[in-house]
């Protein structure tokens, strides 16, 4: 084949990418003029890894921990580089355009290559993509700075082709192809998508067996699940390190079991079931898919000029307008809706009557099981089966994630209808029949909501009801809410009636083949591009300098940073334990983050709010410095991190905690206690540097019942990095040692003089050893072994995968040669 050949082959493909480049690029055109999309998650992810960035600056490799929030945890979820998946080399070169505007490339082109597998051809192909890729709930969670979830949702697609693809066209190179987009799946280290993506890999598995026993192909079918089971095995390898130490880290995570002993039947082995569906989908809301205000869109402000703004000025309460928002459904807060085009669910409607065979019943199932789950506590008889019952699942919170599934199968069913229409494989008669019957239903439904808006509800959301607000200001949300509603539903009906106009009109060969598949993408990408302008538009977008001004220190700030001691702070100024800005300069008691300790996040809830509740109430009617100190000392939990400044207002100076413990300190009666019940009891009210409260499993570790104090002893903090703290101590006995650092097993080693001894779980949450006479370094490092091995298993794996894609390579080579 000469270069013309080549060329003329690869031009369609070429055109392809060209469109993606330039339709992300156009969307995101603020990237071009210098500017950043500055988010909330974003923000938070670079406040708390900002210690982890600083490491690396200074000393060159990974802290793999971090004192900068919580107390101290490990960097692993944060911000962590495993330096053994060379893999991670492809998703650089995949992400060579600006972030946001790579998400939205790398979903359209996974989804073009899975399209392609299934013979759609490129026109359609590239139809598909943009169709898949500016779904809207790609576009809000990328205005929420959810970028790993994005960048797990843009290799889900390829993944579950490529493992399609071997199990009905080349069962090696499929494999290949599926470890390679696997890999990269986990390199974008968020492991629900990857979990509820193995769902939908599950779901096709056991109807690609049960077909493969219909059709006596089961040989083929294990021949080929083997392959896929070794890639798979080979991808864990490559992400070894990562997966590794995640796992390693979730024993002790909030996604674990608790020790404490509790009769609360919302506990699980994972998660709180109210925790695992605090976002649930509404059984209605599910009509999001089609008609996208259906439930008001986002939890954003009402307009200036709507109905509500108007009615709360017209009553002298225009500083409230900002307190009532568009969107009326069950959800706490939503950033948009799942709406998935009203084209692509005319089209999934079709595609369930002209689509036949496994792929229906597949994406069909897929779609159904991922909306149920997603109602949640609106359905928790099926939630509960899987909370109780399947691996993992009691792991992640927002059951309403699990609609990634349906937002795949809908629009894939949806293409394949397309390819069926435009291939010649079905006839004209059955191809008019599933059009007027798909745009009866969901073009019929949407018109129903613009003649009947009331059929939607009452346009009042329960916490609205219960708030009992003025009968004027509910009309005016009503009215705002149902102009929403009626619009968007008339607009979903012109659209599908737009789309059935080209399919019919090339059916009666009104209309050539390419204009129509082009009419369509016209009409995929305005229906998407607008509604997504409405939850990601271009003034979310700043200059550089601007976003960095917002790291500007405080007054408060300030202030502390001129103390170049090792401490925690508190920061009253905002949620302390759900904003992670305090972090990005001060080593925080609170912090932001999905997956923090499990022991940390109980003393959380039973000893730390609880002293912050008594410290605000007493700010209240504190007169002087003095009475806010004699609140903060008792407040032994605080004490005890060594929480030695409090702030109460960004432009005010910060109160000075002089009951902080200091870093180390020497206690004197060690308090052994049966259970974790009694542990966590014991420091209430306690005196830190009295007692220090004991598991019994430590018991051998401790071999007195007091540990008298004298005169000369002393211990303190002589250097400090993040994975590295040295001590020094001085004393005439053998002493009982309590640090203000954060105990976690899995990797903290302790040395005295250079000789690893043990040390042990103190007051619930931190590190004790005991110490013996005279003079000594104690110095804490964090080793993780699994990390270190993981990294050693990631290379081999790495190299194994490489050999295997190159000698697979040359025998096609080979192979091809030798048939000319």
């Amino acid at each position: 084949m000469n270069i013309s050949e080549y060329i003329r082959k690869a031009f369609p493909h070429i055109l392809a990418v060209a469109i993606f480049i330039t339709v992300s690029m156009a969307y995101f055109y603020p990237l071009l003029e210098g500017k950043t999309l500055v988010t909330n998650d974003g923000t938070v992810a670079q406040n708390s890894a900002m210690e982890i960035s600083a490491f690396r600056a200074q000393y060159g490799g990974e802290p793999l921990w971090t004192n900068s929030m919580f107390g101290g945890m490990p960097a692993y979820l944060i911000s962590t580089l495993f330096e053994g998946n060379i893999m991670k080399h492809v998703n650089v070169a995949f992400n060579f355009l600006s972030r946001p505007a790579s998400f939205i490339f790398i979903m359209m082109l996974g989804f073009y290559i899975l399209l392609l597998m299934f013979k759609t051809g490129w026109r359609i192909a590239i139809a598909g993509a943009l169709a898949y890729g500016f779904s809207t709930y790609m576009f809000f969670i990328i205005a929420a700075g959810h970028n790993t979830k994005a960048q797990a949702l843009a290799y889900m697609a390829p993944m579950i082709g490529s493992i399609i693809y071997a199990y009905r066209y080349n069962a090696i190179k499929g494999a290949l192809l599926a470890t390679l987009f696997l890999t990269l799946e986990i390199i974008a280290n968020h492991p629900q998508i990857t979990y509820y993506a193995a769902i939908c890999v599950l779901i096709f598995v056991i109807i690609e067996c049960i077909m493969a026993l219909r059709e006596k192909e089961l040989i083929k079918f294990v021949k080929s699940s083997l392959l896929l089971l070794c890639g798979a095995m080979l991808a864990v390898g490559m992400n070894f390190g990562a997966l590794y130490t995640t796992y390693e880290y979730g024993k002790y995570s909030t996604r674990s079991k608790s020790e404490l002993q509790t009769d609360d039947t919302d506990k699980t082995s994972g998660l709180d079931k109210s925790y695992i569906t605090q976002w649930s989908y509404g059984v209605d809301e599910t009509l999001t898919l089609l008609i996208p205000g259906f439930r008001g869109g986002a939890s954003k402000p009402f307009d200036r000029d709507s109905e509500t703004a108007m009615v709360l000025r017209r009553n002298n309460a225009s500083q409230y307008i900002g307190q009532f928002q568009q969107y009326w459904g069950t959800q706490p807060l939503v950033d948009g809706p799942v709406y998935v085009g009203a084209i692509i669910m005319f089209l999934f409607a079709a595609g369930l009557i002209i689509v036949k065979g496994r792929e229906r019943w597949w994406l069909l199932t897929a779609a159904v099981v991922s909306v149920m789950l997603a109602w949640g506590e609106n359905f928790m008889p099926l939630t509960n089966l899987f909370i109780d019952y399947f691996p993992g699942y009691n792991k992640f919170r927002a059951v309403t994630t699990i609609l990634v599934i349906a937002e795949f199968a809908i629009p894939f069913l949806a293409i394949l209808a397309l390819r069926n229409i435009f291939n010649g494989t079905t006839s004209r008669k059955d191809i008019l029949k599933a059009i007027k019957t798909a745009a009866g239903i969901t073009g019929g439904l949407a018109l129903l909501f613009v003649i009947f808006p009331r059929l939607a509800g009452s346009y009042v959301s329960a916490a609205e009801m219960s708030a009992q607000l003025p009968d004027w200001l509910l009309q005016a949300m009503t009215a705002d809410r149902q102009k929403l509603l009626r619009g968007d539903a008339f607009r979903s009906f012109m659209l599908i009636v737009a789309a059935a106009g080209i399919i019919i009109a090339f059916v009666s060969q009104k209309m050539k083949k390419e204009y129509a598949i082009v009419g369509i993408a016209v009409l995929f990408l305005g229906d998407m591009w607008f509604v997504n302008k409405r939850y990601l538009p271009a003034d979310r977008f700043q200059l550089k300098t601007a976003a960095a001004a917002l790291k500007t220190p405080t007054q408060a700030d300030a202030y502390i940073l001129q103390d170049t001691a090792n401490f925690r702070t508190l920061n009253l100024s905002v949620s302390p334990f759900n904003d992670a800005s305090t972090s990005y300069f001060h080593k925080s008691v609170g912090g932001y983050h999905g997956a923090k300790l499990k022991r940390y996040q109980e003393l959380i809830d039973t000893v730390l709010s609880a002293e912050i509740t008594n410290i605000m109430l007493a700010a209240q009617s504190a007169q002087t410095v003095e009475d806010l100190q004699a609140a903060i000392y008792g407040t032994t939990g605080l004490n005890m991190l060594n929480t030695k400044y409090i702030i109460y207002s960004p432009d005010a100076l910060p109160l000075v905690n002089e009951n902080a413990m200091g870093n180390a300190w020497f206690a004197e009666e060690p308090r052994l206690v049966e259970n974790a019940n009694e542990e966590l009891a014991g420091i209430t009210g306690a005196n830190p540097g009295q007692w220090a409260v004991i598991d019994k499993s430590f018991g051998n570790l401790v071999t007195k019942q007091h540990y008298p104090h004298s005169a000369g002893d002393t211990i303190m903090m002589t250097s400090y990095k993040a994975n590295e703290i040295t001590y020094t101590s001085r004393a005439s006995g053998e002493r009982l040692a309590v640090f203000s650092e954060i105990y976690y097993p899995a990797g903290w080693k302790s040395y005295i003089d250079g000789n690893e001894v043990p040390h042990f779980r103190a007051n619930y949450v931190l590190r004790a050893m005991t110490v013996p006479p005279g003079n000594h370094e104690i110095t804490f490092r964090f080793e993780p072994a699994s990390y270190y091995a993981g990294n050693r298993i990631a290379y081999a794996s790495s190299g194994i995968f490489v050999l295997l894609v190159a000698g697979y390579t040359v025998l096609t080579v080979l192979k091809k040669r030798k048939a000319e």
